[in-house]
C-alpha cells in the first residue's frame, strides 16, 4: 500500500480528496491511541491525524491540556510524571502513546499529520521526524506538521526546512492565506464552517492544498468533494473512502 502524498500545487478540482483519520478514527475507537490509528488505517484513511502535547520532555498523543476528558487520570499533561501518564487508561485499555510509538505503529502504511497543541514542541518534533526519515525509512513528504500556533510552525521550518507544515485556522484570516504562504506551508487546514470563497480562491492562487476539518455527515462530505477540496478530516474514514470508490 502506497501513501497518497500531500500535493503542494493542487488541481482546481480534486474529486478524490485525501482522507485524514481524525485523531485516528475517533468515531470508532479511543482518540489518539494506537487502536485508533489501526482502526483509521483499516477503514481507509490515507493519512492519520493526531494531537501532540509534551510530557516529561517527550511528545505524547493528547488533544486537551488536561487528562480528565479522554483518560481515567486527572491533571495537566505537562505536569504529571511520565510514569503516571503511562499507567492511565485512554479508553478500552489503551495507553497514551508517544509520537515515536505512533510512527512505529503506522509504519508508512499511511501518512502522519502531527498537530502541535502546545508551545515548545518544535525542537523535539523535528528530532522525531528526522529519526523517522533517517532511521525508519519514511519520506519527508509522508509527514505533515500542523498547528493553530503559526509561531511554532515557523520554529519547525527554521530547524528543518524539509518538513512540510500546514497552517490551521478556525475562521477566515484577514489576510486570507498570506500568512500560510509566508511561513512556507504546503497547506491550509480550514473549518468546514468557514469556507469563504475568497479564502479558497486565495489559497489556490498561492499553490496551497486545502484540507477541511472535521467532516462526518455524508451530505457535507459530498458538498466539499464538489468544491474540489484536497483533503477531509473525519472521525469516520470509511464514509469518505466509500464515496471515493463509488465516484
Amino acid at each position: 500500500m502506497s501513501i497518497r502524498h500531500i500535493t503542494p500545487a493542487p488541481r482546481l478540482r480534486n474529486p478524490h480528496p485525501l482522507v485524514f483519520g481524525h485523531r485516528g478514527a475517533r468515531g470508532h475507537a479511543p482518540e489518539n491511541t494506537l487502536l485508533g490509528i489501526e482502526t483509521g488505517i483499516r477503514l481507509g484513511a490515507d493519512w492519520i491525524e493526531v494531537d501532540v502535547h509534551l510530557n516529561g520532555g517527550r511528545p505524547v498523543l493528547m488533544h486537551d491540556m488536561t487528562l480528565d476528558r479522554s483518560t481515567n487520570g486527572r491533571g495537566r499533561v505537562a505536569e504529571v510524571t511520565p510514569d503516571y501518564l503511562d499507567a492511565l487508561d485512554a479508553g478500552r485499555g489503551q495507553h497514551v502513546p508517544t509520537v515515536q510509538q505512533a510512527i512505529e505503529c503506522i509504519d508508512r502504511r499511511a501518512g502522519l499529520n502531527l498537530e502541535l497543541k502546545a508551545r515548545g514542541l518544535a525542537e523535539v518534533i523535528v528530532h522525531q521526524i528526522r529519526h523517522a526519515v533517517q532511521v525508519l525509512g519514511w519520506d519527508w513528504s509522508e509527514i505533515l506538521v500542523s498547528s493553530f500556533d503559526l509561531h511554532e510552525l515557523r520554529q519547525v521550518k527554521a530547524l528543518e526546512p524539509r518538513i512540510a507544515v500546514g497552517a490551521l485556522y478556525c475562521g477566515v484570516p484577514l489576510d486570507y492565506a498570506a500568512s500560510a504562504e509566508a511561513l512556507g506551508a504546503v497547506s491550509v487546514h480550514l473549518s468546514h464552517e468557514f469556507l469563504a470563497p475568497n479564502l479558497l480562491a486565495d489559497a489556490r492562487a498561492r499553490g496551497l492544498a486545502i484540507y477541511v476539518y472535521t467532516v462526518n455527515q455524508p451530505e457535507e462530505i459530498e458538498r466539499l468533494r464538489a468544491l474540489g477540496v484536497d483533503g477531509l478530516f473525519t472521525d469516520y474514514p470509511e464514509r469518505v473512502a466509500v464515496l471515493d470508490r463509488a465516484a
